[in-house]
C-alpha cells in the first residue's frame, strides 16, 4: 500500500509517497522533469515487498514547497533536500540505494559526491553525470542539438508558453520523439494537477535556470574557458553504481555518459533496447527487477 507523508527541511516542507516496511532496507527515488513523486508508483508497487520505498516531490514540484528564486535551486540545495529525506526516513543508517531519473539523477549524483555515507549504492535511469554530460553539451554535436530545449525552458516566457492551452506545449515537450502511451486517463489528470499547483511550473523551470551547464549551438563547440572546471576527483562515484539506459531516448543520447567508467569505482551498465527516456513507465517489471537484483547482491 502506498501512503502519503511529509517531512520538514529548514523552512521547506516535502510531500512524499512511501511503501513497505520502514524496518526494511531503504530505497530513495528521485524524479525528474516534468514529473513528481507519482512517477514512481510502478516501482513502489513492485519493490515494497522487499524494501522501504520513499519518493518525495522534489522542491518546486507537486505538493512540496516551491521557493521562488532561481538560486534556491542550486545543486547543493537540491542534494541537501535528498540528504534530509534520508536522514528523516533512515536515521540509523544509510539507504540501500538512491535511484534517480532525469534531473533526479543529477541530485542522486550530487548526493553520491557530497554525502556518500548516506547511501550504499547508486542507481541512475537515463540520467547523466555532470562531467560527460557537460562535455557532450559543449561539443556542438548530437547532444547539443538534442538539448536546445534548455534555452527554451530557461526563457522568462517559458511559464506562459508551457501552461497555454492546458499545458499542451509541456505535454508535447514530454513526448517529443518518445512513447507516451503510458500517460493517459487518471495518470494524465494527476500530472496536470501537479503542474497546475501555484508556483509549480516556475519551480520546475528554475532547475534549468539554476544549473551551470552550458549548451552549445549545433556545430559551434564552446570554448573550454566558458565551462565550469569540474574536478574529477571530487566528482567520483565510489559506491557500486548501476546505469540503466532506455536506448530509444531522444533527449539524452549515449554520448551523455561516454567515458563514465573512468569516474566510477564499480560501474554496471544495462541497456533496455525497446524503451526510451520513460523506461520506468514503459518497462516497469524489467526496471524493478534490475533495481532489486542490484540492491540484493553483494
Amino acid at each position: 500500500m502506498i501512503k502519503e507523508t511529509s517531512f520538514d527541511h529548514g523552512d521547506l516542507r516535502f510531500h512524499c509517497l512511501t511503501a513497505g516496511d520502514p524496518a526494511a532496507p531503504l530505497l530513495l527515488f528521485l524524479h525528474g522533469f516534468p514529473e513528481y513523486s507519482g512517477a514512481w508508483t510502478e516501482m513502489l508497487a513492485r519493490l515494497s515487498d522487499q524494501f522501504f520505498c520513499v519518493a518525495p516531490d522534489q522542491r518546486g514540484y507537486g505538493r512540496s514547497s516551491k521557493p521562488a528564486k532561481v538560486s534556491d535551486y542550486a545543486a547543493g540545495k537540491l542534494a541537501a533536500d535528498a540528504a534530509a529525506a534520508l536522514e528523516h526516513f533512515a536515521p540509523a543508517g544509510a539507504a540501500r540505494a538512491v535511484i534517480g531519473h532525469d534531473w533526479g539523477a543529477s541530485v542522486a549524483y550530487a548526493l553520491a559526491f557530497s554525502r556518500p555515507r548516506l547511501m550504499e549504492r547508486l542507481i541512475i535511469l537515463n540520467g547523466a553525470h555532470p562531467i560527460p554530460f557537460q562535455r557532450a553539451l559543449a561539443a556542438g554535436g548530437a547532444q547539443s542539438a538534442a538539448s536546445q530545449y534548455f534555452h527554451y525552458l530557461r526563457d522568462e516566457r517559458a511559464e506562459a508558453r508551457l501552461s497555454a492551452d492546458g499545458y499542451a506545449r509541456l505535454e508535447q515537450l514530454f513526448a517529443d520523439g518518445m512513447d507516451l502511451a503510458w500517460l493517459s486517463g487518471a495518470r494524465r489528470a494527476a500530472y496536470m494537477e501537479a503542474w497546475s499547483r501555484p508556483g509549480a511550473l516556475n519551480g520546475m523551470l528554475n532547475w534549468y535556470r539554476a544549473t551551470p551547464l552550458q549548451v552549445a549551438d549545433p556545430g559551434a563547440p564552446l570554448a573550454p574557458e566558458r565551462l565550469i572546471p569540474f574536478n574529477p576527483a571530487r566528482l567520483r562515484v565510489k559506491m557500486p553504481h548501476l546505469l540503466v539506459w532506455g536506448a530509444g531516448d531522444t533527449a539524452l543520447l549515449p554520448e551523455a555518459s561516454a567515458g563514465l567508467e573512468v569516474l566510477c569505482d564499480r560501474l554496471t551498465r544495462v541497456s533496455i533496447e525497446d524503451a526510451d527516456h520513460w523506461l520506468h513507465h514503459q518497462k516497469p517489471d524489467e526496471v524493478a527487477a534490475l533495481i532489486a537484483g542490484f540492491c540484493l547482491t553483494d
